[in-house]
């Protein structure tokens, strides 16, 4: 494979329904990207690769309330898993104030829901999220 670079010894029966590494496993940087939200916290965006992080707008978000937005990949498949996570340490929160998850998965898209915990603090924040693709099969 003309793309592929040697990283440790991957080991796999001959079915490939495991696989095992002895290093580091997962995406290079040329499949990584960085998006920002450009208005609201609702707005979508784009980002066309496997993985990368969405730094959000920071606009208000009420304690106790959720917002979504849609992630627009044109490499997303309906047999497709998403693995979404705060990827930053916000401002003026506390630890485990919110929670991100994948409401639906698409063709091309996915809705992602970032909900503040807290039961009456409001924060005003950028939250980074990290989002990894693992692609089923087609």
């Amino acid at each position: 494979m003309s793309n592929s670079i040697a990283s440790g010894v991957a080991y796999a029966d001959p079915e490939f329904t495991t696989c095992y590494v002895s290093q580091e496993f997962g995406y290079t940087s040329a499949a990584q990207t960085a998006v920002t939200q450009a208005t609201s916290k609702s707005t979508g965006v784009t980002a066309n690769t496997s993985a990368g992080r969405i730094t959000m707008n920071n606009a208000a978000l009420a304690g106790a309330t959720a917002v979504s937005f849609v992630l627009t990949n044109s490499i997303i498949s309906t047999n497709d898993a998403m693995i979404v996570n705060i990827g930053s340490n916000t401002t003026g929160s506390l630890a485990g104030a919110y929670t991100v998850y994948v409401s639906y998965l698409a063709a091309g898209s996915a809705l992602i829901t970032l909900r503040n915990l807290t039961a009456a603090t409001s924060y005003s924040e950028a939250v980074v999220i990290n989002y990894v693709i693992i692609h089923g099969a087609s």
